[in-house]
């Protein structure tokens, strides 16, 4: 292995070679530290052979390839992360040498190795590595600022020479020296604070940027330099930030002096023609980190706190006066909030595109505009007191109407009506929303001149702040009535903004169906409308959202509308087959409007199953996008289905590999096998039973505690929906629950549940449990009885690990379906039963305190239907299909009173009046005086 290793190193050493060539044997290389450095690692590498490897990595740096440098340092860094610095002491000593030479390449190639081995070495976590690292760092920190200084200094003086090519080598190797003090200044040091080394590069890092910002106005836009340049203004805010973050302490004395850097550059005159979009952004970033850092915020009672932090945050106070905070605010709100005209004119010639790029496009989250609105969001936080009379007033002078002509208040007043947005939970108690809405924000939605629509589209949005914060229930229709006039807006963005804010508006808590009803079908159509005029993807998305939103909380009160749309989503479906995000929302709409229709989703069969067999198909790509909707999809499809079509029947090939994967979405699959149980058993076992079993035997292989009761729980709805041919068919599982009940399983929902399945086939099958019990005995090499015997003693030694009130008398009623016998194992353990009725009887039965009789409340009738009140959903098909069921379930249908007397009595007569009597005095006197008590009038 060695020699191969080798070998690539001489390839890719070589530069006569091609470049293709010798860039996979770097590759190749790289890929072999991974298998074969390790000491522990198969045919791993022996000391000698990693020396001359390590040996010919730093012998030369002279590689002339960019690409392939930057790979061998790379590679360098992965060894150094394995041997730096115990096995390889001299690197280190090696690359400080080699970066002062004065060859230009070597030098630069050196210097690129020494950053990538210290990020290397820096993202290290172990404490014997952090204690390695800030050794290393104390011991270059000195060199490495002489070295960045150097670098820094000689670019500051090519300025005025214009030579373009020192120019950029200066600022590359300024770049690259200024990485690693990165490293070394924020992981390398304990308390950084202590050393005044670091405090040192810190402060000058301040006057750094303001040279380097000065640069900046000399070098033209398109100058090579230019990018690299802002790269290396960038980084500098990064130190700051990183330190920040990671040491807030020790930034303590750096507060005051970024504060006022970070906010005379962006909120004063003086960052005019210097500042860069990226570097405004990171100076709010950084006073935003100031201002929310906990480590700075005192207790509420200030004697708990600190000295540190009441240290940083007197700096902050003293900071933050109301000058410079009006100032900020101000500035933020009419400087920065403002729609720009690149903004403007991307709204009208591509409205879609403005609105995916306002709600969080790719590009949106690298732009200025969210990170100062954060920004104004934790600073209103922290200092309401003090900005809500100014974020006030300047409300207070956009009031009334507006110069259509006057674009700029126009724009300002768009940006304020943000601001009250953004701070709504912050101005709670400031502003009267609901008298604003009717006397001012209604009125200026109904301005329809076009230069006013920034305006309608930022009262719509301000309104959705507002609606889960402070908005009258009363007022409700005005808005919904005001929704369907935005609805049909002329503008595209407007109509958009309205259909998020109806969402807001259905999705609170304090929505009203009774109120929102007579609005339904119009809106219900202008959203159709707006889906099929929307072209973006994203825009389909949120359009559809909004569609589920309504028809979820509607529910069944939206079928009469919903003919539009069926016959849509299936065109809307073929076009996006290369867009899953949008598939998934699709089958979102699809949930609620099965939940909607209820049976007659029936209709919807054509496309509704095929849509589901390709998002459970786990053989085709798009489930990996598309499975955890398809199987919701399928789910509800089942508990709404009026009956089981050969189609539907037909999707259930695809369990077994879901079942195969045991993923997270087990619980659904076990819902949906459960969903075809009681839509049509007898068919559904007919065909899948014995895979289904198999696929069960191997699940419970491999498979948590919370898995097992899951597969259980679906075959004691086996037994439960066809008794006498069901354990049958899912014999292969019943020893292990069998034997499960007799070693006495520790886990109390586990041994319930086998208690549960066990009961199932006692009470329902017993000539099957005999040929169970049968079968045990052989294979334990045990007498029948003994068995038999052991498993009433442990029934009813962990009967209290059932807490069902359904399986509670589910075992009092299989455990009496033993008698009458004269079995003496039978009867030895009469004593056990009859406790375990009457705990049973506790549980079910209610006393009528007029008649003093008792009534088993467990017992149904087809004439009790609940009622359903106007929050609840109606009940589905699969909820009628198992109250069904229930009526047909011992459970519900047999009295337990009237069943523990008939199996009482009939003992008697076994026995005779003696030998029942005996059998009796087994039993606890106070049990047996409850017994009689639950038994009175029989």
């Amino acid at each position: 292995m060695f020699n191969s290793i080798l070998f690539f190193q001489n390839i890719f050493t070589n530069h006569t070679l091609d470049v293709n060539v010798r860039w996979l044997a770097v590759l190749y290389f790289k890929n072999g530290i991974d298998r074969y450095w390790r000491r522990v690692a198969p045919h791993a590498l022996s000391e000698e052979e990693k020396s001359t490897l390590r040996a010919g990595l730093i012998a030369n740096f002279n590689e002339p390839i960019n690409q392939i440098a930057t790979q061998i340092s790379v590679l360098i860094a992965k060894v150094a992360r394995l041997d730096c610095p115990r096995q390889w002491p001299e690197l280190i000593p090696t690359l400080v040498e080699s970066v002062k030479i004065q060859d230009d390449l070597r030098q630069h190639r050196a210097l690129l190795t020494f950053y990538h081995v210290t990020k290397t070495l820096a993202s290290k976590r172990l404490a014997a590595d952090r204690k390695l690292f800030y050794d290393l760092a104390s011991g270059i920190y000195s060199f490495t600022c002489s070295l960045w200084n150097h670098h820094t200094d000689t670019f500051l003086q090519q300025i005025c020479t214009k030579d373009e090519t020192a120019m950029s080598n200066s600022l590359e190797r300024t770049l690259l020296s200024l990485k690693v003090l990165r490293k070394l200044t924020v992981h390398g040091f304990v308390e950084p604070h202590r050393n005044v080394e670091v405090m040192g590069f810190l402060h000058a890092v301040f006057e750094r940027l303001k040279q380097f910002l000065e640069c900046s106005k000399s070098i033209e836009a398109d100058h090579i330099c230019r990018d690299r340049l802002e790269k290396t203004i960038i980084l500098f805010t990064k130190v700051l930030l990183d330190f920040l973050d990671q040491h807030p302490f020790s930034f303590t004395p750096l507060i005051q002096r970024s504060l006022e850097f970070a906010v005379s550059y962006v909120f004063t005159e003086a960052g005019k023609g210097v500042v860069f979009e990226r570097f405004i952004v990171q100076c709010m970033n950084l006073i935003k980190m100031i201002v929310k850092n906990y480590a700075y915020k005192p207790s509420k009672n200030v004697e708990d706190s600190s000295p540190e932090t009441l240290e940083a945050h007197k700096i902050k106070v003293s900071f933050f006066t109301y000058p410079t905070l009006t100032e900020i605010c101000r500035r933020l709100v009419t400087q920065y909030f403002l729609l720009t005209e690149e903004e403007l004119t991307m709204w009208e010639e591509d409205p879609e595109g403005f609105t995916v790029e306002e709600t969080g496009g790719d590009s949106w989250k690298y732009s200025i505009r969210p990170c100062t609105e954060v920004l104004f969001i934790d600073i209103f936080h922290e200092y309401n007191q003090t900005l809500t009379p100014v974020l006030l007033e300047m409300v207070h002078t956009l009031q009334g109407p507006t110069n259509m002509d006057d674009t700029q208040t126009l724009l300002i007043k768009d940006a304020v009506y943000n601001a009250v947005g953004l701070a709504a939970y912050e101005l709670f108690d400031s502003v009267d929303f609901d008298q604003w809405f009717r006397n001012q924000l209604l009125a200026e939605l109904q301005i329809t001149h076009n230069r006013y629509k920034p305006i309608r589209r930022r009262v719509i949005w301000l309104i959705g702040q507002w609606i889960s914060v402070k908005f009258k229930s009363d007022l409700r229709p005005m808005l919904y009535e005001a929704i369907c006039n935005l609805l049909q807006d002329q503008d595209l963005v407007v109509r958009i903004e309205t259909a998020t804010t109806l969402k807001l508006t259905v999705d609170d808590f304090e929505f009203r169906t009774d109120q929102f009803l007579p609005y339904l079908e119009s809106m219900f159509t202008l959203l159709f409308q707006l889906l099929q005029e929307v072209r973006e993807c994203d825009t389909k998305m949120q359009v559809l959202h909004v569609l589920s939103c309504v028809i979820e909380r509607v529910n069944m009160q939206i079928r009469p509308y919903v003919g539009c749309l069926v016959q849509y989503l299936p065109l809307l479906w073929k076009q996006s087959e290369e867009h899953n995000m949008l598939r998934c929302a699709i089958l979102t709409t699809l949930i609620h409007l099965v939940q909607g229709l209820g049976a007659d989703s029936k209709n919807l069969y054509p496309f509704l199953l095929p849509v589901i067999q390709l998002s459970t198909d786990v053989s085709q790509p798009p489930h990996v996008y598309l499975l955890e909707d398809g199987l919701e999809l399928w789910l509800v499809t089942l508990e709404n289905s009026p009956c089981l079509t050969p189609e539907l029947l037909r999707i259930f090939q695809n369990m077994s590999a879901l079942l195969e994967l045991s993923s997270e979405n087990l619980r659904t699959c076990f819902k949906i096998i459960n969903g075809y149980l009681f839509l049509s058993p007898s068919e559904f076992l007919q065909v899948y039973a014995v895979e289904l079993c198999k696929s069960f035997c191997e699940v419970l292989k491999d498979i948590n505690m919370d898995g097992q009761v899951q597969v259980l729980k679906v075959v004691e709805n086996v037994l439960k929906v066809n008794p006498l041919l069901g354990p049958e068919m899912f014999q292969p599982l019943l020893p292990s629950v069998f034997q499960g009940i007799i070693n006495g399983e520790r886990y109390p929902v586990v041994m319930s549940t086998y208690l549960g399945v066990i009961g199932r086939v006692l009470l329902q099958n017993k000539s099957f449990f005999s040929l169970l019990l049968n079968q045990m005995a052989c294979e334990s090499g045990q007498e029948p009885h003994q068995l038999l015997g052991r498993m009433i003693e442990m029934w009813v030694d962990r009967m209290d690990n059932i807490t069902q009130p359904e399986r509670r008398k589910l075992s009092a009623l299989a455990l009496l379906s033993l008698l009458p016998s004269d079995n003496s194992i039978i009867q030895d353990k009469f004593c056990g039963i009859i406790n375990i009725s009457v705990e049973g009887l506790h549980d079910v039965m209610t006393e009528d305190t007029e008649t003093r009789t008792f009534k088993d409340c467990m017992l149904m009738s087809l004439s009790e239907e609940p009622k359903v009140t106007e929050e609840e959903e109606p009940p589905t098909e699969q909820d009628k299909r198992k109250k069904m069921l229930a009526l047909k379930d011992p459970v519900h249908s047999v009295s337990l009173q009237q069943f523990v007397y008939e199996k009482l009595k009939a003992q008697q007569e076994l026995l005779g009046e003696q030998g029942f009597q005996a059998l009796m005095e087994t039993v606890d006197t106070e049990i047996v005086t409850q017994l009689q008590d639950f038994l009175q009038g029989f």
